[in-house]
């Protein structure tokens, strides 16, 4: 079975993916800790959801920034010290950036509320429902036949339609998606797709930076850009092929395994 964290890995750097499977052999401590991290910042989203039924449509800003953020850090205190007893290195940058994230998030969200409410007449229990549809987090999906398998970080489901939504904290492009963004989002809506017996039109990028969602439209390009990226999945995983790849200096800076790559 080919993991989606495989694709995603080879549209970053297929020597990336390369050295992961035949090189580096605790690569899966470090697949261990960014699926906890995952965890973790579903956990907050679901905290803030349960905080914002608590708002009321005459609370100014500055009290539902502070509803919102009732016991965010204390949660992720708790949940990082639990993933470092795993024997998990998460990174003091990392915790930062979980921290940095959820204040956004919490920011972004009062001013929605705020605005919502003012328009609406309502407390913020009557409107939770159009911030935080009914969904599914970190689903497990796989086919055998497709010999696929990954986690849906959240699948939406709106009027008997499902749409799978990929969390994402790296910066976004200008426009649209980044290509492997879009190749992951379409795997997982072809598994939704044989799951549930659905089709799947359309998925969601949510870049929490900037706290943007993007769709991706699940055309037949890019159906056929998975299967494409797949066959070379496999090429590199069981077959053991070694990748040509060019240097490129910026995403090669901060890939960790920079030095085995250059110096093989």
């Amino acid at each position: 079975m080919i993991n989606i964290s495989s694709i995603k890995t080879h549209m970053y750097c297929p020597m990336k993916l390369y050295i992961q499977n035949h090189v580096d052999l605790d690569e899966n401590k470090n697949y261990q800790l960014a699926i906890e991290i995952k965890k973790l910042k579903i956990d907050i989203l679901d905290l803030i959801q349960k905080n914002m039924r608590k708002i009321k449509k005459e609370m100014d800003l500055i009290e539902i920034e502070s509803i919102l953020s009732e016991n965010i850090d204390s949660y992720i205190e708790s949940s990082t010290n639990a993933i470092k007893s795993m024997d998990l290195n998460i990174e003091q940058k990392q915790i930062n950036e979980l921290m940095d994230n959820s204040y956004f998030n919490i920011k972004t969200t009062a001013l929605k509320v705020k605005r919502t409410m003012t328009i609406l007449d309502k407390n913020a229990f009557e409107i939770t429902d159009m911030f935080f549809p009914n969904c599914m987090y970190s689903y497990l999906l796989k086919d055998p036949q497709l010999e696929l398998i990954g986690m849906c970080d959240k699948i939406e489901i709106i009027d008997g339609k499902y749409y799978p939504v990929s969390i994402k904290s790296s910066n976004p492009p200008v426009k649209g998606v980044w290509d492997q963004d879009a190749i992951e989002l379409v795997a997982h809506a072809i598994l939704l797709e044989e799951e549930f017996d659905t089709e799947v039109f359309v998925g969601f990028v949510d870049y929490e930076k900037i706290g943007d969602r993007r769709p991706v439209v699940m055309d037949v390009n890019l159906r056929k850009g998975l299967f494409e990226v797949i066959r070379e999945v496999k090429e590199i995983t069981e077959n053991k092929k070694l990748p040509n790849v060019k240097k490129y200096s910026k995403k090669c800076s901060k890939c960790e395994y920079e030095k085995i790559c250059l110096k093989n």
